[in-house]
């Protein structure tokens, strides 16, 4: 089966580490040898995100006064290199008899989409309260709070298309695990000349693996992340984990719009779209997930 996984930043990074290369590439193989069941017996595409490492790109280049800051779509394209990389090298180790391709990825969006004036995107680290208050009105930042901290958030706006969804289909034809769309993509608009140009944004990670499901005809979509499913009542004592939900039923917005929402949303979005299920579960758990064996099931 033809399968694209979104794994989740917790894929290089867990809540509270240190953004060091050496903890993102023991993460990476930790995640690589759950992935490998999958791909063994699966066509497998992988989308990852890029919140963390985009930010962090983000403090460096505003640190360095000699030149000015180098906008958002720059360092989308910079971590989307630097993490294809990691990734390419640990399924790689995990799958070496597998040709294995990490492809620099655009996607389309609309210069007037409302998300330019609404930011909700988090990037970058977590801070305190404190200190998102002092970094707010120096950097021009907008600051939102995430969990029990606060991170900054940019704009992210809907994904419309995939430049190089051709080029991706060919690599999967060819028999190659391709890794793309990271962060969603690269975001660009296009001119009236067809042109493609940068803009300062960072789509959501999860929309963009679903329109990209949703273009290479995929047999399901699967969102990896830290959590074992998709929860009701998150965080209180009455939580509960639900298995199986159908997207005619259920309102991402009534989930964290940081978080689960957009994982919600980008599986029923594929699900209404192609009449095949979503999955939302744990990375250590990755073939189950695939399986349905554990984790959230989106029916259309």
């Amino acid at each position: 089966m033809r399968i694209v996984v979104a794994i989740g930043g917790n894929a290089l990074l867990k809540r509270g580490e240190t953004l060091s290369w050496e903890n993102q590439r023991i993460n990476m193989r930790d995640a690589a040898a759950s992935l490998a069941e999958v791909a063994r017996s699966n066509t497998l595409v992988l989308v990852h995100g890029n919140g963390p490492q985009v930010g962090l790109l983000a403090l460096e280049a505003d640190a360095y006064k000699a030149v000015p800051p180098y906008p958002l779509d720059a360092l989308g394209a910079e971590s989307q290199g630097m993490i294809g990389y990691l990734i390419a090298q640990e399924m790689r180790r995990a799958l070496p008899a597998r040709s294995v391709a990490a492809l620099l990825t655009q996607t389309v969006v609309d210069a007037n989409d409302p998300a330019f004036q609404h930011p909700t995107k988090p990037i970058g680290p977590v801070y305190s309260e404190i200190s998102a208050g002092g970094l707010a009105k120096p950097r021009g930042w907008t600051m939102a709070k995430d969990g029990d901290a606060f991170r900054r958030v940019v704009a992210s706006p809907q994904p419309q298309r995939i430049v190089e969804a051709d080029a991706i289909r060919a690599l999967v034809e060819a028999g190659a695990l391709v890794i793309c769309t990271g962060g969603g993509g690269i975001p660009v608009i296009e001119n009236d000349d067809k042109s493609l140009e940068g803009v300062e944004a960072v789509i959501d990670k999860d929309l963009g693996a679903a329109l990209l499901a949703h273009d290479l005809d995929a047999g399901r979509l699967v969102i990896l992340t830290d959590v074992d499913g998709v929860y009701e009542n998150w965080g209180k004592p009455e939580q509960r984990l639900l298995r199986e939900l159908s997207a005619a039923n259920i309102d991402p917005a009534a989930f964290a719009k940081g978080s689960m929402g957009p994982k919600i949303d980008a599986a029923c979005r594929f699900a209404r779209a192609t009449g095949r299920p979503a999955f939302i579960g744990s990375l250590a758990e990755a073939r189950a997930v695939v399986e349905g064996k554990a984790g959230t099931r989106i029916d259309p």
